[in-house]
């Protein structure tokens, strides 16, 4: 298709135009106008029977508006109607910025022509009210989603689930997009789609859904989503940069291709802003799991093995704990690593205000979500906190009271209640609550001997179980039952 080839055509001028500049913003102007082309063609080919053509070019219009949020799409939608019939804003007359559209009829001689319109608006250039400029980005993604599922080839309808899957998760609708990932299955045939752009797209996918599960506040959805893509080489996995090190046995093709699948500039998503997500989503499940760990001497004493929930979180954290002399924090992770380290000691105020003066927060789009991000990350350290002052410390205690800990964390008692009160359920704590007095009676529980003989055996047995399943699926090229493993949590 012509249009097909068009609209490589102006992806490959974006990724070879400096970001920088103001020539790559007037390149993004033409891209309502190509998308309102894609339009007007697939609704030719919809005339004319040609379903599968109009399948595609439904596809290419999904690509050019998933990825952009509300508040951006209409801002965006507005300039290019302004720019449709006034053009370039710094070509417009003088006379006309500075006046109001007169009444009845204007002396010229002392009032340049260019006044009696006034000023120029996005209103008038829509002639039209500006509820009118706004389109419902969300019926809008449903309706081609629904075409290309129905008329599409098969790349085109994974591509266009990915995209709707992005969609939902940018407009923080998390549950949504998580039910189309697991109704589709993507995360099991991604592997084998053969298509390196697709993949590039899986993994933008997982991680605006991971974003979308913090600022949601569900922090083991987004350790989930994100650890795969933030285990390293996360510029190459998003397509948002080309390795170059010192070892790269690439050939001079292979380059190529790469720079060929490079995503544009303006579709980038923020790395600081993943990695800040990545790490504090690590360190709210890590830093109460360490404690926990070192409270039963789990890690050396016992000969049991150590349960980690983020091997990337604990690279950086011993790295972080070995070095001679750590100044004050200046990168995003050494920010994050700080916090853990007061988090762990129980100085939640510290760890909050670490956390909450980041200033990846101000790039999320949305009005006021960087204040709801913020608000959400104290409530959420003040719990984990709270978890992890009673994993370290409640060896030393023989009761708490339920006000002293309101105090300690700023909590009111309902919270303390339920933080406590799961902790007993799942038996991470031996306590019990003496409701009269309103205090948490501890009771100091060492395993015997022959229990801890009976843990370590149990501990091996599942291990040599899961070498064995393993090996099974390795020989069979199944991947067992694991479909539970996607709902945890959810």
């Amino acid at each position: 298709l012509f249009l097909t080839r068009l609209d490589e055509e102006y992806t490959k001028s974006l990724q070879r135009t400096s970001p920088h500049t103001p020539e790559y913003v007037a390149r993004l102007r033409d891209e309502p106008r190509l998308v309102d082309l894609l339009g007007k063609v697939q609704g030719y080919h919809k005339r004319v029977g040609m379903m599968a053509e109009a399948g595609e070019l439904a596809q290419l219009r999904v690509e050019h508006v998933y990825y952009r949020h509300d508040t951006i799409a209409e801002q965006v939608d507005r300039a290019a109607a302004f720019y449709g019939k006034y053009g370039e804003a710094s070509l417009i007359h003088p006379a006309s910025i500075g006046s109001e559209e007169g009444e009845g009829k204007t002396d010229y001689s002392v009032t340049h022509p260019a006044a009696a319109s006034g000023r120029p608006t996005v209103e008038k250039a829509m002639e039209e009210s500006p509820a009118d400029i706004v389109v419902d980005s969300e019926k809008q993604m449903q309706d081609l989603c629904s075409f290309v599922y129905a008329h599409g080839s098969d790349r085109s309808r994974t591509r266009a689930m990915l995209c709707h899957i992005y969609h939902h998760a940018l407009h923080d609708r998390f549950l949504q997009a998580r039910d189309l990932l697991l109704m589709s299955h993507l995360q099991d045939t991604i592997a084998n789609a053969g298509d390196v752009s697709t993949m590039i797209l899986f993994n933008r996918m997982m991680v605006a859904l991971g974003l979308s599960a913090f600022r949601l506040g569900r922090v083991w959805d987004t350790h989930q989503c994100l650890s795969d893509v933030c285990s390293g080489r996360v510029r190459e996995l998003l397509a948002q940069g080309v390795s170059a090190g010192r070892f790269n046995d690439k050939s001079a093709e292979q380059e190529k291709a790469e720079k060929r699948r490079q995503v544009p500039y303006h579709q980038h998503v923020n790395l600081d802003l993943l990695e800040a997500c990545h790490l504090i989503s690590a360190m709210l499940l890590e830093v109460p799991n360490m404690a926990q760990q070192g409270a039963d001497g789990a890690a050396e004493g016992s000969g049991r093995r150590v349960r980690v929930v983020s091997r990337q979180f604990r690279k950086h954290h011993d790295i972080y704990d070995r070095q001679v002399f750590t100044g004050p924090p200046e990168q995003t992770r050494d920010f994050v690593m700080t916090a853990a380290k007061a988090l762990a000691k129980g100085d939640w105020k510290r760890c909050a205000d670490l956390l909450t003066g980041l200033d990846a927060w101000n790039l999320v789009p949305g009005e006021g979500s960087a204040d709801a991000i913020r608000s959400m990350l104290v409530e959420k350290i003040k719990g984990e906190g709270l978890r992890t002052y009673l994993f370290a410390y409640s060896g030393q205690y023989d009761s708490l009271s339920l006000s002293q800990l309101c105090g300690m964390f700023d909590m009111t008692k309902n919270e303390v209640h339920s933080v406590v009160s799961k902790m007993m359920i799942n038996k991470e704590i031996h306590a019990s609550w003496d409701q009269p007095t309103e205090t948490v009676v501890l009771r100091n529980v060492d395993p015997s001997a022959l229990q801890n003989l009976a843990l370590q055996f149990a501990e091996k047995a599942a291990g040599l179980v899961e070498a064995n399943e393993r090996l099974l699926d390795a020989k069979s090229g199944s991947y067992g039952f694991r479909d539970g493993e996607y709902w945890r949590g959810g």
